[in-house]
């Protein structure tokens, strides 16, 4: 799988496109007024593994309170704005690594060559976001309805405006609710332009069900080489979008220094309780940094056999467990020590 090299720009200390490895995005819930909660907020999103996060600027008192946020997330904040340029001034003075605007809603020539001229100064990239709740009056009619053919002229008209001024450093996000229009409208903004893509199911819905639109639709664009950063957006606490994320960039290999996990769904042949098992194995193991596969399996059948090519497993029997290492069995323990044993082992690689 080979990732179209687009354009590389800078967010904050974290590159976006090009040769840089896809980054993992998510959106406070807080209110950014509030700078003590909305960091907290950010710490945790950090501590899940998020590389970028982007707070909601609706009035000039959120963009006044970028500064201290700024000053002290150590990932970079971006700046979501909508029509009012003063709010992206005052967060670019304010220490945003980047900002979300999309410039043809913002007013007159004047007021969008103020905001790239600061853009420019501070080199600060502009992420144009567009989704089908957003489309313009005469893109609508043209089209009937938020086709992906629409969702991508409107993007290409935001482009163009900052082009015409000669700004370049551009993230370019088409959202749709719609897995099937998110995808072909990605795949038209791919042939058309080469700046870097941020992957998103807009509004994709509750945990479950958006964890698996977001899914479908982030994973099949990545299968395909397209997308430089991503974000889930799930009706939830924001860190299980984070968790999502990185899930899906593990399953593709794009995420180094982490566990990938194998376990089978269970069967009648299971003697143990391996779901509980699985849960605390997954939990315990959820912040180690170690590049490895780890196996879980119900039983002999499906141990150390289909599971030979991890690093480190377990297999279960009647009421004890197999722990091996690349398809060979290293220890028979009982059942409740079967997690305690396995972590162990992990901490020794």
């Amino acid at each position: 799988m080979t990732r179209k090299l687009t354009r590389k720009v800078k967010v904050g200390n974290v590159y976006v496109g090009g040769d840089a490895k896809v980054s993992v995005q998510s959106m406070t819930n807080t209110d950014t007024r509030d700078a003590l909660k909305t960091l907290e907020q950010i710490k945790k999103l950090e501590e899940a593994g998020c590389d970028i996060v982007r707070c909601a600027v609706p009035d000039m008192e959120a963009a006044i309170a970028l500064k201290e946020i700024t000053a002290k997330s150590n990932i970079p904040v971006v700046a979501d704005i909508h029509f009012d340029y003063k709010l992206a001034l005052e967060a670019m003075k304010n220490g945003v690594a980047a900002i979300r605007i999309n410039p043809g809603n913002i007013g007159s020539e004047d007021r969008i060559k103020k905001v790239v001229e600061e853009a420019k100064t501070r080199n600060i990239p502009i992420r144009i976001g567009v989704n089908s709740g957003s489309l313009e009056k005469d893109i609508l009619e043209k089209y009937h309805k938020p086709t992906a053919e629409a969702l991508v002229e409107s993007a290409l008209r935001h482009v163009k405006i900052l082009e015409d001024l000669e700004f370049y450093d551009i993230v370019v996000s088409i959202k749709s609710a719609d897995v099937i229009k998110m995808i072909e409208a990605y795949r038209l903004a791919s042939e058309k332009i080469n700046y870097p893509l941020h992957l998103g199911v807009t509004e994709a819905g509750t945990i479950f069900r958006g964890t698996i639109k977001s899914s479908i639709g982030i994973g099949t664009l990545l299968a395909e080489g397209i997308g430089d950063t991503i974000r889930v957006s799930l009706t939830d606490d924001p860190v299980e979008e984070v968790k999502v994320g990185n899930e899906i960039l593990k399953t593709f290999g794009y995420k180094s220094n982490s566990i990938q996990f194998i376990s089978c769904p269970t069967c009648g042949r299971t003697q143990i309780n391996l779901i509980n098992i699985a849960k605390q194995i997954e939990e315990r193991l959820s912040n180690c940094s170690k590049n490895i596969t780890v196996a879980i399996m119900g039983c002999v059948v499906n141990g150390p056999g289909e599971a030979k090519e991890a690093d480190i497993g377990i297999a279960g029997g009647n009421g004890v467990g197999l722990i091996f290492k690349k398809g060979e069995i290293i220890k028979k323990v009982k059942e409740e020590e079967l997690v305690e044993e396995l972590i162990k082992e992990v901490e020794k690689m």
